[in-house]
């Protein structure tokens, strides 16, 4: 392990120049089209990009998981344009930290990211395409706080057990292509076309509710999955406005934002990934934890008259799936723990 990053840390260079690349080629755009007033106009979701893109290196949480809520909540912006700025967002800042990682040679499950990230790579684009324009933007304000408030309820009840796992199960190669496939395509086809974030959680419950592995690898593989799927997310959304602009075209609002938070998020999420490591991951995963559940009330809260009594007791429902579902996942984790052992697998 101490050799793999010492080699990592001499590649450090890479990652200095891509910082420089981004950073020069930012400039080049607010000076060549004169954008400075935009970049002051939403200072505000630079602010809130700060901790978003900390969250997004430092947890398997990308950025838009608090972008998400402050444009649709604090801004009152429609769901799609969370998911919008998420995948934009998240293109720049879990790619930053995709490529610190690498460089400073943190442990992935590469096999079980392979095979996501080929799922994710056929399901985005498919469900950001045929599949996103049809649901309602209720339905996509819900999923996100349930899914977020669900993964908030099982790290406040499995904190203390998750974060003294080291290592991981040792997996057939068959385990590893199934799962990661499901990953892909239910993550990326629904989670992350919808919300802008999700693949990346559900990678990382597999991970370390089935697979028990050690949050040194669950939680920079599930940053590198986030991190291509926002690329692909992106990518489809900009070739659906040019092939068919009826069914999206960017909204003015989205460069303001983009701009205002991209040289924040470059640097921010990659800190994230540096400063956990000194501090533990276990303070901040309880504070995320928490402030899941604290969106879920709001999120619950000021949809309250849309939604109506039945939708508040969907969701509730939906809190009380998500969570059964990964108390069988914890049951089968141990299950399979204890028949094919425990490997420090880190690579």
């Amino acid at each position: 392990m101490a050799e793999t990053r010492g080699v990592g840390l001499g590649r450090l260079r890479w990652f200095l120049l891509w910082l420089l690349g981004f950073n020069a080629t930012w400039a080049g755009i607010v000076v060549v089209t004169d954008a400075w007033s935009t970049v002051a106009q939403h200072w505000g979701i630079a602010v809130a990009m700060a901790l978003g893109s900390y969250v997004a290196g430092s947890t398997p949480m990308g950025g838009g998981t608090v972008g998400f809520p402050i444009l649709v909540l604090v801004f009152d912006l429609p769901a799609s344009f969370g998911r919008d700025f998420g995948f934009a967002i998240q293109s720049i800042g879990m790619t930053s930290a995709s490529i610190f990682i690498l460089c400073t040679g943190r442990p992935l499950e590469r096999r079980i990211l392979r095979w996501s990230m080929l799922g994710a790579l056929v399901a985005t684009p498919l469900s950001v395409a045929f599949l996103a324009p049809h649901v309602d933007e209720r339905v996509a304000k819900m999923l996100f706080a349930v899914v977020w408030g669900s993964f908030g309820i099982m790290h406040v009840v499995k904190l203390g057990e998750i974060c003294a796992v080291t290592g991981m199960t040792r997996m057939a190669p068959a385990f590893d292509r199934v799962a990661g496939l499901l990953i892909g395509i239910l993550g990326g086809g629904l989670f992350a076309s919808l919300t802008g974030v999700g693949i990346d959680m559900l990678l990382y419950v597999v991970l370390v509710l089935l697979a028990r592995a050690d949050l040194k690898i669950a939680i920079p593989t599930s940053v590198v999955l986030m991190a291509w799927t926002s690329l692909v997310g992106i990518a489809s959304l900009l070739a659906i406005a040019e092939i068919a602009p009826a069914v999206w075209t960017p909204d003015p609002e989205l460069r303001g934002n983009w701009l205002a938070a991209a040289p924040v998020v470059a640097l921010g999420a990659p800190f994230g990934v540096f400063v956990v490591t000194l501090i533990g991951r276990k303070p901040t995963l309880l504070a995320v934890s928490i402030l899941c559940l604290l969106q879920f009330a709001w999120m619950a809260w000021s949809q309250r008259q849309s939604l109506g009594v039945s939708g508040i007791g969907l969701s509730l429902l939906g809190l009380l799936l998500f969570n059964a579902a990964f108390h069988v996942m914890y049951g089968l984790g141990r299950s399979l723990e204890a028949r094919r052992g425990h490997t420090e697998r880190l690579q």
